[in-house]
């Protein structure tokens, strides 16, 4: 051990390592930005989030579905600031959850309408991901989950994940395919 730190590191094959919760997940991510305004424009106009609150010229809140926040944005410590260097540690990028494929596509059919500069995608094999930027150079990652009993194992048990090609055209194909169907008129009686 070199470090102070080394010491406190827990050992993987102790049996009495903590377990999370099964039902845990993450509830929201706070990102720093340089311009409330500026990322409140993306989140809102061009992700689609509903604002929540806002607390004056330092904060805001936002979600999807009427949960109190999924992404706070906030100026504490960076306003005026600008992106980290590439090479430095933190934040990779936040993966936002689409519930379905066609939700999915609609999202990537409404960057593309807007003409914002789309980085990346992917199939994983356990899911189909699109990578951008927000305006403070903050990753995102937009994907949805294919059914868990369909997600690939490899032997050892691990989930057999990949990064491959993603096909938008095929992916933007699916934008409607969840869409309700229009009422029969003819059945309506007038």
């Amino acid at each position: 051990m070199n470090s102070q730190t080394d010491s406190l590191q827990p050992d993987p094959l102790q049996p009495d390592a903590p377990k999370l919760d099964p039902g845990t997940d993450i509830g929201h991510v706070h990102l720093k930005v340089a311009d409330l305004d500026r990322a409140l424009s993306f989140y809102q106009q061009t992700l689609g989030f509903e604002l929540t609150g806002r607390l004056g010229d330092q904060a805001a809140f936002v979600s999807a579905g009427g949960y109190h926040h999924h992404i706070g944005l906030n100026t504490w410590e960076s306003r005026g600031g600008s992106p980290p260097p590439r090479g430095t540690t933190g934040l990779y990028h936040v993966a936002i959850r689409y519930p379905t494929r066609a939700a999915l596509a609609r999202a990537l059919r409404a960057l593309i309408a807007r003409r914002y500069p789309i980085e990346g995608a992917a199939d994983h094999a356990v899911s189909e991901a699109i990578y951008l930027h927000d305006p403070d150079g903050n990753g995102i990652e937009l994907y949805w989950d294919r059914p868990r009993e369909s997600w690939p194992v490899a032997a050892d048990g691990s989930y057999a994940m990949v990064v491959e090609a993603l096909d938008p055209d095929d992916l933007l194909a699916a934008a409607d395919e969840d869409a309700p169907a229009a009422p029969d008129r003819a059945a309506t009686p007038a």
